[in-house]
């Protein structure tokens, strides 16, 4: 038995706006009785451009018909620009939650309301190979479906992708190929959270090397008796010149490269080249 909360119950046991809609303005159908879960979402718009009247047919189980029930409750009164912004997890937590095994249901409901703005807009029945290509054959989920299903949801496993809109819970051919997703949404997520590095003034540069060269790489040199001064900054090229024990050292071009070099690409530019002066 799921541990339903007292409003999914509510929907479910007394479901409202059920039933169709004479000359909808626009109508989305999604999922099929194969799968398990299929839903009719209708709307009527007044002459304002809101949502006047909503009405839906489902075929599932209680989270299903609560889910159904409850987006139309949130859609009427709103705009189509207002609703467009409406998410699953927007829908579940109208509900108060769903057990993660019918996260999938509230994910029904958001597609259904895009099929059904697509149906006003274009006239045209939507068509979930229209947004992607078809991974999960057994439930008909696109690559596109799961990047958003994955974006909205913090999905993080196989399970939960399942749990989210049903891919992988067939078959299982498709799961190397879902992962692969959800490892690129991760990437890309990760990627566009890094802090951009602010462009420098040439100012700046100089002061952000000289601070380098005092803070990161003259003490290291004072340990062995050695010493570094700036002379010059010519773009990315750094001009330096070994004073002390590091003057005419040996191994003085291996400090230059792996020690002074490295330390200004990593705290500076990966561009930076240093030169030596004698």
């Amino acid at each position: 038995m799921w541990d339903y909360t007292d409003k999914v119950n509510d929907h479910f046991k007394h479901p409202r706006n059920v039933g169709k809609i004479e000359n909808p303005d626009g109508t989305g159908e999604v999922g099929s009785l194969a799968c398990g879960d299929a839903l009719k979402l209708m709307f009527k718009l007044d002459g304002a451009g809101r949502i006047e009247e909503a009405k839906f047919q489902t075929f599932g189980c209680a989270s299903a018909i609560a889910s159904s029930s409850a987006l139309t409750e949130m859609i009427i009164g709103k705009t189509l620009d207002e609703v467009e912004k409406i998410t699953n997890k927007d829908i579940a937590a109208y509900l108060g939650g769903l057990p993660k095994q019918k996260v999938h249901c509230s994910v029904m409901g958001r597609e259904a309301l895009e099929a059904a703005i697509y149906n006003y807009r274009t006239g045209k029945t939507w068509n979930k190979e229209l947004e992607g290509e078809v991974v999960c054959h057994c439930f008909g989920v696109t690559d596109k479906e799961i990047e958003r299903v994955t974006r909205e949801n913090n999905v993080q496993t196989l399970e939960a992708l399942t749990n989210a809109c049903k891919a992988g819970g067939g078959c299982g051919n498709c799961l190397p190929e879902l992962q692969k997703i959800i490892d690129r949404v991760h990437g890309e997520q990760a990627a566009s959270a890094a802090p951009e590095k602010k462009q420098l003034t040439n100012l700046q540069r100089i002061h952000l090397i000289e601070d380098v060269i005092d803070r990161e790489i003259r003490p290291a040199l004072r340990q062995d008796g050695g010493d570094l001064e700036l002379i010059d900054v010519d773009g990315n090229t750094v001009k330096v010149r070994f004073r002390g024990a590091c003057s005419g050292c040996v191994v003085s071009a291996i400090t230059l490269k792996d020690v002074v070099e490295a330390r200004l690409k990593d705290n500076v530019s990966e561009n930076i080249r240093v030169e030596e002066v004698k």
